[in-house]
């Protein structure tokens, strides 16, 4: 394949008509009559061209995606959904690397060209979420990049061999540490913060904790958090993801928190849930926090909902937020595209010259409109090359 690509006559980020020059998988110049002998060239029609979509937080191991419907029947509370999931892998038999290879290339098709997932490691399955989703990135690796997030799911201290499994995990290759509502899991919260920086500073990983703890015990964990961030000097390193406790009415209690997340750099993920409280997004994206967004689970024995597109999960954030002017559906798009990049640290991406090219091209008259309508993506570009096109990703799935 040519290592030249022209995306003739779009509109970058919604602005008037220009070509996109890519070379050698990067944005080589963005201007007016670009052509040349020999390149070869994709007319985008008038259609938006925009950075790739960035899937910040799902679970790729344990989607059901593909193997018919399964009625939903879990208790209430996290405990017993956690506790149904395990349960359910091997009875029902949710391959790791099947089924994050079907939700990959679903993922593609609509946009993503990076993913973090989130990767069960328990003592009754072990390492095998992990290894199948390590398989599935390197098999897809032509056509998005991924994070691995090494998740004790199951609780870390509450079920003995998982912390040794943790270790396990981050030493096959996990990108970063995973941790889950210290108090409300564990019940151990001290003994989970420990435990969670020692595997970070052991590795030289970043964290992405879990956190769906509401109001005051939300708070007391973020205090945790905060106290081994500043004793450690992990400024910039931790992820808190859900944070549900950001989202109460209480301002005496919310403001001192989100006071050090700016301080701390803490990045926020939020998928814009619609039964529990949510960060505030605006404010936190106006105060400079890296505030990202995901999927989480896309049809699993959660919940039956999702279909990774993130143009949608962007639509959903503005509807949890209040968003209704151009400006602020915008301020979902961004959290959706570029607010991802900041959490995972992404180098080069965007879409400016120089940048790699890992864009979409989008029906739309404004980036709110595409937000909105979600049209099928005409094209997904990849490491400059063209993953999928009228929403259909080049690779199959098993």
């Amino acid at each position: 394949m040519s290592d030249t690509l022209l995306i003739r006559n779009g509109r970058p980020m919604g602005g008037a008509a220009a070509d996109v020059l890519i070379e050698n998988g990067r944005i080589a110049a963005i201007g007016a009559d670009l052509a040349g002998p020999g390149i070869a060239i994709e007319d985008a029609g008038g259609a938006l061209v925009l950075p790739g979509l960035v899937e910040a937080h799902t679970h790729l191991d344990k989607s059901l995606w593909g193997m018919g419907w399964r009625p939903n029947d879990a208790g209430p509370r996290l405990i017993d959904k956690i506790d149904n999931e395990r349960r359910l892998k091997r009875m029902i038999d949710i391959d790791p690397a099947r089924q994050s290879a079907r939700q990959v290339v679903l993922s593609v098709g609509h946009g993503s060209t990076h993913i973090r997932s989130h990767v069960d490691v328990d003592s009754d399955h072990g390492l095998w979420g992990i290894e199948g989703v390590m398989a599935t990135r390197a098999a897809y690796a032509d056509i998005v990049e991924m994070d691995i997030v090494a998740f004790p799911q199951s609780g870390l201290l509450r079920r003995p061999g998982t912390l040794e499994l943790m270790h396990a995990a981050m030493k096959a290759g996990a990108d970063v540490v995973g941790g889950l509502d210290p108090c409300a899991i564990d019940r151990d919260p001290k003994g989970h913060c420990d435990a969670i920086f020692a595997l970070a500073q052991t590795y030289g990983k970043p964290l992405d904790i879990h956190l769906h703890e509401p109001g005051e015990m939300g708070a007391f964990s973020f205090d945790l958090i905060f106290e081994r961030i500043r004793a450690l000097g992990m400024k910039g390193q931790v992820v808190v993801s859900h944070a549900f406790c950001l989202g109460s009415p209480d301002r005496d209690l919310v403001d001192p928190l989100i006071e050090q997340i700016v301080e701390l750099d803490i990045g926020i993920m939020t998928t814009g849930p619609a039964s529990r409280p949510a960060p505030p997004v605006r404010r936190l994206v106006e105060l400079g926090v890296r505030v990202c967004s995901g999927s989480d689970g896309i049809r699993d024995t959660w919940g039956p909902y999702g279909n990774a597109d993130m143009l949608e999960r962007a639509m959903l954030v503005g509807l949890r937020n209040n968003f209704r002017r151009d400006d602020e559906v915008e301020i979902a798009f961004h959290v959706c595209t570029q607010g991802g990049a900041d959490v995972m640290r992404l180098d080069g991406y965007g879409l400016k010259v120089g940048a790699k090219a890992d864009l979409i091209v989008v029906a739309g008259e404004t980036i709110t409109h595409a937000t909105v309508a979600r049209p099928a993506r005409k094209l997904v570009i990849k490491h400059g090359k063209v993953v999928a096109r009228d929403g259909l990703c080049i690779r199959s799935a098993p």
